[in-house]
């Protein structure tokens, strides 16, 4: 598995630079997770509140998004039906990546945008090539 990781690496490092907002309250996930987007060639910013999730947005200009559901401020599935009501960001792919593991969780989030869902601990591996599948979709 660490080779297949190592040639995704590989394959990424040679693609345009995407960049990509992380928005995860847990220092030690949202850590984790933007060290090794970075590391697999990813130009990655990333939030621990959704407070500044707009301005953000505004400023970053991400081209997909990296959600937690549960957040200290505000709840995640709030951005997503706010995002849906913005058009220049409702065009922006959403995956979820939350703790909450129930089918009426992941429902409610693919109903209010989100593209893909995952339950922590997540495999970096699955995430990684469905990261990219939304970049190839989005511009072949």
């Amino acid at each position: 598995m660490t080779t297949h990781l190592l040639t995704i690496n590989q394959q990424l490092k040679s693609h345009k630079i995407r960049r990509i907002l992380l928005i995860e309250d847990n220092d030690v996930n949202r850590m984790l997770l933007s060290d090794y987007l970075s590391y697999c060639g990813y130009d990655v910013q990333s939030l621990s509140k959704g407070s500044a999730f707009f301005s953000t947005i505004e400023r970053f200009q991400p081209e997909l998004m990296l959600l937690d559901l549960k957040l200290p401020d505000i709840d995640g599935y709030s951005l997503l039906e706010q995002i849906q009501k913005k058009p220049g960001f409702s065009k922006i792919p959403i995956i979820v990546v939350s703790a909450f593991a129930f089918k009426a969780d992941q429902e409610r989030a693919m109903n209010l945008g989100a593209r893909h869902y995952f339950v922590k601990p997540v495999n970096l591996n699955n995430l990684i090539i469905t990261i990219e599948e939304e970049f190839t979709e989005r511009y072949v």
